[in-house]
């Protein structure tokens, strides 16, 4: 099958300048739909999620059941590397779907708890009452997710929770410059202002 031959360019000529129109080759490949007929693919993305919604809190359910057995066996063999990956791993699941899933205040308690995994020198020498606290409140955000002024509640308990998080990383990191750096530039407590 022959190739068609492009439209030529055309050159309009002022008095000052020249106009030069290049053809748009993707003009014939350019759908038209009649305004009647037009997809949102937002309204159908937000649609989606609304028929999913009743899901969500089954699976935040799941979520927080699996950072609980992953502490639990972080009690149990202490910070063994597989022990430790599946808390942060839970943690960081929870992180992200947490705020799509309606509980913002539990993405926020498991940013921090990731944090704490990630920036302690020494996971061994980190006060189990931080991580014990984490768990519970994500636990907690999450099973009273219904409870009249729990949204409230919830934003303190993240905010705090985050700010002894970050003081206790503070401390622990005053040795390790750069390290220190890391841990204070990503982000700001949630609620604080810059």
């Amino acid at each position: 099958m022959a190739k068609q031959k492009a439209p030529a360019i055309q050159v309009k000529t002022y008095a000052s300048h020249h106009v030069i129109t290049q053809p748009n080759p993707l003009k014939k490949v350019l759908h038209r739909v009649d305004e009647k007929n037009l997809d949102d693919p937002i309204a159908r993305a937000e649609a989606a999620l609304a028929d999913l919604s009743g899901e969500f809190k089954s699976w935040m359910d799941t979520e927080a059941g699996r950072l609980s057995k992953a502490y639990a066996a972080v009690l149990k063999n202490d910070f063994d590397d597989s022990a430790c990956e599946e808390m942060f791993r839970a943690a960081h699941d929870i992180k992200g779907d947490a705020a799509t899933f309606g509980y913002p205040a539990a993405a926020e308690v498991a940013d921090s708890l990731c944090r704490i995994i990630e920036h302690a020198p020494d996971l061994d020498k980190v006060p189990a009452e931080l991580f014990e606290h984490h768990v519970n409140a994500i636990q907690a955000i999450v099973h009273d997710h219904t409870k009249y002024d729990s949204a409230t509640v919830a934003g303190e308990l993240s905010r705090r929770l985050r700010r002894v998080a970050d003081d206790y990383l503070v401390q622990v990191n005053r040795d390790r410059p750069e390290h220190l750096e890391a841990i204070l530039a990503p982000s700001l407590v949630p609620g604080d202002q810059p």
